[in-house]
């Protein structure tokens, strides 16, 4: 008897012994379509996540099994993907739009954006009057505006307006004299309009420096808001990071701050505008990295933009055939830049939209690159590449970093810019990630609307919202869903060399993800633009939730 019962304890050790002890984790989701974008594009049930990052995926059963927690979503069969990642935009920008600026976008003509900057003035007095979005070819007269209307309005008030590119403004006359343009003024890299021998107020490129560099200076409370504004309108659209497209040492130290200090969320890679100040502050030093931010290229402008005609042509406009566009700087400066990159192992990204702009970077770029490299060096929008250039992306691994929506923007009227030839090689998507098979993709927003859904739908289907054309623009150069989903997690996270650390679910990286109403990947893709985010994750803790 005590015999059997020594074999009875002896068989419960044992079985004790066998008994898996689960791992505690801060965070458990189940149920769910997990879309990791791994490489081999695997789809698992769930996952577990412990100090802000991803410690196992798989199997229901495997992650439960295996993992507990105080924690546990269930995410009742929704679909979980990485989170989404703009690889391309102007956060801090975009959130001084938020603040200060007078939403000019979809007006239909200058009239109403004169209505609109007198509602704005009337909640926003100030002594300058900025706005931002107009866009001469969404109006009946297709024209650039004047300053006359603003005049009349604004007489004692400076006023400044910035086209929707970014690249020209319209002043009135207040602000003109301010900045000392006159008829006679002349910049590099610019043009001031001028009829019957005066200002028009149109600005284009360089010469808009000279009135935006002597608009008062923002404060570190307005700019600790303005960043505050993006990330709370950028987490309900699943945009867990982003990539500043041009960014100044004192916001990039006030973001550094605010990471640290916990007060801001979103993981930042900052492209450094190229002054001396923040070449000497940060490139010296080499590439900078934190949890939430990175630090490690130059951006740079080569040309201007297609809707303002100041991007930089082979062959002179079809609709303006005495003009070709213009180069923002001399070949010098750009060589410079780049030489210090090469030096302390920065990357350069540099915005180009003309088939001649992407010609000269391309050429540029291959002078340092010495062929196939690991520098990532990238041309920013890529926007109209002259037929026999595509092959020099792979020759000597330049990516190209594109925006879809821009497509979807411009179509109305790019071929009446470019001509049926041209028109070929413009946001020829599928063309350009050919070359590398691999093709970061973004929004430019605030030129853009924010929201990376429409990044995903303007990449596959090549239709505006209404759903025109029907057959989609230059259907040839979509991109597959798979292609579009890469584009905006991992492949974004490899342009910015974080492809280790984030931009898809696995186990070692960030805890970013976002959780949507419907399947992207399945869905009649005439809704995506419609599909909510349910929740957005980041570090695992939940940043927004729908209501």
């Amino acid at each position: 008897m005590k015999q059997a019962i020594f074999f009875i304890s002896v068989s419960l050790i044992i079985m004790s012994s066998c008994t898996i002890q689960k791992k505690q984790a801060d965070l458990i989701v189940h149920n769910a379509k997990v879309y990791t974008v791994d490489d081999a594009f695997a789809i698992q049930q769930a996952f577990a996540v412990k100090d802000g990052k991803f410690v196992a995926v798989g199997t229901d059963k495997a992650i439960l099994g295996n993992y507990d927690s105080e924690n546990i979503i269930d995410a009742d069969g929704k679909s979980v993907y990485p989170g989404f990642i703009d690889a391309h935009c102007h956060f801090y920008g975009y959130g001084c739009n938020l603040l200060k600026r007078a939403d000019l976008v979809g007006t239909k003509s200058f009239e109403e954006v004169v209505e609109r900057l007198k509602e704005h003035y009337q909640k926003n007095p100030s002594e300058w009057i900025e706005g931002r979005g107009w866009d001469q070819n969404d109006w009946e007269i297709k024209d650039f505006p004047t300053k006359e209307l603003l005049d009349e309005a604004f007489p004692d008030n400076p006023v400044y307006l910035t086209r929707i590119d970014g690249h020209a403004a319209v002043a009135n006359s207040v602000a003109l004299k301010r900045a000392g343009i006159t008829a006679e003024t002349k910049i590099a890299g610019g043009d001031v309009f001028v009829s019957n021998g005066e200002p028009t107020g149109i600005l284009i490129d360089n010469a808009m420096d000279l009135i935006s560099d002597i608009i008062p200076q923002s404060n570190e409370e307005f700019d600790r808001n303005a960043l505050m504004a993006a990330e709370k309108n950028c987490f309900p659209v699943g945009l867990t990071s982003i990539h500043d497209a041009g960014l100044s040492k004192e916001t990039v130290d006030l973001i550094d701050i605010m990471h640290k200090e916990g007060s801001l969320k979103m993981r930042i890679y900052a492209m450094l505008s190229p002054s001396e100040n923040n070449l000497n502050s940060y490139v010296k030093n080499g590439p900078y990295t934190t949890e939430r931010l990175t630090v490690q290229s130059i951006k740079l402008f080569a040309d201007g933009a297609l809707g303002s005609r100041g991007a930089k042509m082979i062959e002179p406009y079809s609709d303006d055939p005495d003009n070709s566009g213009l180069f923002m700087h001399e070949p010098d400066y750009y060589k410079n830049i780049c030489a210090k990159a090469i030096e302390h192992n920065f990357q350069v990204n540099t915005h180009a939209i003309g088939d001649e702009a992407n010609r000269f970077i391309l050429n540029l770029y291959a002078e340092y690159l010495n062929g196939i490299n690991d520098r990532r060096w990238r041309i920013e929008h890529a926007q109209i590449i002259h037929l026999d250039d595509f092959k020099l992306f792979g020759e000597y691994s330049i990516i190209p970093s594109v925006q879809p929506t821009h497509a979807t923007s411009d179509m109305y009227w790019a071929e009446d810019r470019v001509g049926a030839e041209r028109i070929e090689g413009a946001y020829a998507y599928q063309q350009l990630l050919d070359q590398n098979d691999w093709l970061p993709l973004g929004t430019d927003f605030p030129v853009e609307n924010i929201n990376p859904l429409y990044t995903f739908y303007a990449a596959i289907a090549r239709k505006d919202l209404k759903g025109w054309p029907e057959e989609g623009f230059q259907i040839n150069n979509a991109l597959s869903r798979e292609d579009a989903l890469r584009g905006m997690t991992i492949w974004a996270a490899k342009a910015a060399f974080e492809e280790d650390v984030k931009g898809s679910i696995e186990a070692g990286k960030f805890a970013d993800f976002v959780i949507l109403d419907e399947d992207i990947m399945i869905s009649e893709i005439e809704i995506v633009p419609n599909v909510k985010v349910i929740a957005t994750f980041s570090g695992g803790e939940q940043v927004f939730k729908s209501e």
